[in-house]
């Protein structure tokens, strides 16, 4: 097994996943600030050109952070990060594709389109920059509304710690200020939720992007 991995949160979440579950996974450094990714052999196995990708003992490449941890855990299903029954598997599923959709991917659309303009402008179509502002704001919104189906919840998934709490950490952690996250103010319950996830050793242990 061999994970290609880079600077981002989609990386970090699957680094972030692997050490929860103990996996001593094999990394391969891409230099996305070099271009590398852009390039063969990696555009050849990866034609969407993000990272990270996976690539299995057998030689195949998975690509997308979810499937990924989703081959992970069928690998190795102790602890459960996804679930351990069909009923729980498809909880963590669910919130990790309420959370991108309404939330991940939204936030790195608005994040090329402005602080990474300069370096995303001449490589992939972009927002325009009042565009990107709008979605920011949009995104703000349903981080509120998430926030407010935190109430109660030590974990997304209620008690059980799993993929969607990793994926989400991961990208409120990207481009923080030291010590601190991306929550937007007036969030009363992911702050305490950010500060959980980040205390545990897997997030101690791939600190940094």
């Amino acid at each position: 097994m061999k994970l290609y991995n880079s600077l981002g949160p989609n990386p970090h979440t699957v680094r972030m996943f692997a050490l929860e579950k103990g996996i001593d996974l094999p990394v391969q450094e891409v230099d996305v600030i070099g271009g590398e990714h852009r390039r063969p052999p990696y555009s050849v196995f990866n034609p969407m050109m993000q990272t990270p990708a996976f690539e299995t003992d057998d030689g195949q490449v998975i690509i997308e952070i979810t499937a990924i941890c989703d081959y992970l855990e069928e690998l190795f299903p102790d602890p459960p990060l996804i679930g351990a029954t069909p009923g729980e598997r498809a909880e963590t599923r669910m919130w990790c594709r309420r959370l991108d959709l309404n939330i991940l991917e939204g936030r790195s659309r608005a994040g090329r389109a402005t602080f990474g303009r300069a370096f995303y402008s001449d490589k992939i179509k972009l927002l325009s920059v009042s565009a990107a502002k709008e979605l920011e704001a949009l995104v703000e919104d349903r981080v509120h509304w998430f926030d407010s189906l935190m109430a109660g919840k030590q974990w997304i998934c209620g008690d059980r710690y799993t993929l969607a709490d990793i994926m989400f950490y991961c990208f409120m952690a990207f481009r923080a200020p030291e010590g601190g996250s991306n929550l937007p103010a007036g969030c009363e319950h992911l702050p305490a939720w950010f500060e959980r996830v980040k205390a545990r050793p897997a997030a101690q242990a791939t600190n940094g992007n």
